[in-house]
């Protein structure tokens, strides 16, 4: 039964189109139970978006609560060390505050989690998806990435203590420069430390610009560790045609109990609020006794209500299609020229039938066709 988008609200257009975009990477749908015990949230408050839980005593006297977050229910039920890497996503109904309203709401949320062995290819395919989420809601959004060894790295050689640590993370997160260079003053925090603090903290440039600056400001190698690790994801994004998107914010620092390297948050023109946010948490994973690696986001589908929806009448621009004799330079070559002429590229051997795009190309070993045109 095809459903007419007319009759759908912005989060449930958002669901289906979401849907189908993991679909095509290959992530599997999860679902998870309406409630858990109530101590599995008491434990990992600072990790939720509310920390306020909706809780009800069950027939046997456990406390269980209608889960707030989703994340936390798979990996309490991904089997641990089975060698296997999941690539999971879900739509699911939340219980919690929402900003803009009083008293719970059951809300709807997106999301996908990629648990076991995360490689480069791993964290860059999941921030490629969040980026071409925050596109499937509209083209004008910004992804904001950041590396907590870039903050925990300079603080560690600035030499302060834990309850300083934890002030100056916390005015890094709101930008606060003259108050930060204050505490550094205080502190005893040399001038040249200071002046790296400050310039981390009001950073904020597409990546490509960043990296030049950021290296400058490289000091031991947990900060030489992040900015490889930053350098390799320019580098991938660029390949996606997505690097301008891309932007470094150090004030991203979610809490450090769980995040420990990759953090990230999207935002669309139109909505002041992140509308989506995600990481890579393998220090909640072993809190959890999970000896396996984590990243994954979720899209806040409650923060897109009043967000105006412009329907795309294409999916994508190009399709491109390749024969089996075409070497990966060739492919990668006609990609990046179609991407830098302005149009948007789905490179694929097996086209999804159900694709509305302008035209269809093919890339054989002679040269490129043109197929199909829908202009």
């Amino acid at each position: 039964m095809n459903v007419s988008a007319n009759v759908l609200k912005n989060d449930e257009r958002a669901i289906y189109q979401l849907r189908a975009l993991y679909k095509k990477y290959g992530y599997s749908h999860y679902k998870v139970s309406k409630f858990e015990e109530y101590d599995l949230y008491s434990r990992h408050k600072n990790f939720l978006v509310s920390q306020n839980v909706l809780t009800f005593t069950d027939t046997n006297g456990k406390l269980l609560a209608l889960k707030p977050d989703v994340t936390l229910s798979i990996i309490k039920h991904i089997p641990q060390n089975d060698g296997g890497t999941h690539k999971l996503c879900y739509n699911e109904n939340v219980y919690r505050t929402s900003a803009d309203s009083d008293g719970f709401r059951e809300i709807m949320q997106t999301g996908l989690e990629c648990i076991g062995e995360i490689d480069l290819y791993a964290e860059c395919e999941v921030l490629m998806l969040a980026m071409r989420s925050l596109e499937t809601i509209s083209a004008d959004y910004i992804l904001d990435l950041s590396h907590m060894g870039m903050v925990e790295g300079l603080l560690e050689e600035a030499m302060v203590d834990e309850e300083t640590r934890a002030e100056m993370i916390s005015l890094i997160e709101s930008k606060n420069v003259n108050a930060l260079v204050s505490v550094c003053k205080q502190r005893g925090v040399s001038l040249e430390m200071q002046l790296k603090l400050s310039q981390l903290t009001e950073m904020y440039l597409p990546i490509e610009r960043a990296l030049p600056l950021l290296s400058t400001l490289i000091v031991g190698e947990k900060m030489q560790v992040a900015y490889e690790k930053l350098s390799k994801i320019h580098a991938v994004m660029r390949e996606y045609g997505l690097s301008d998107r891309l932007y470094l914010d150090f004030s991203i620092v979610n809490d450090a109990t769980y995040y420990d390297s990759l953090s990230f948050q999207g935002f669309i023109n139109g909505i002041s609020e992140s509308v989506l946010s995600g990481g890579r948490y393998d220090r909640l994973m072993k809190q959890l006794s999970k000896n396996m690696g984590a990243i994954g986001f979720a899209v806040y589908l409650d923060r897109l209500e009043r967000f105006e929806w412009v329907e795309k009448q294409y999916d994508t621009d190009v399709v491109l299609l390749y024969d089996d004799d075409v070497t990966l330079e060739m492919i990668l070559k006609t990609q990046n020229e179609l991407i830098t002429n302005g149009f948007s590229v789905l490179t694929t051997k097996s086209p999804d039938q159900s694709l509305r795009f302008r035209k269809l190309l093919k890339l054989t070993e002679g040269g490129l066709q043109t197929l199909e045109t829908n202009d």
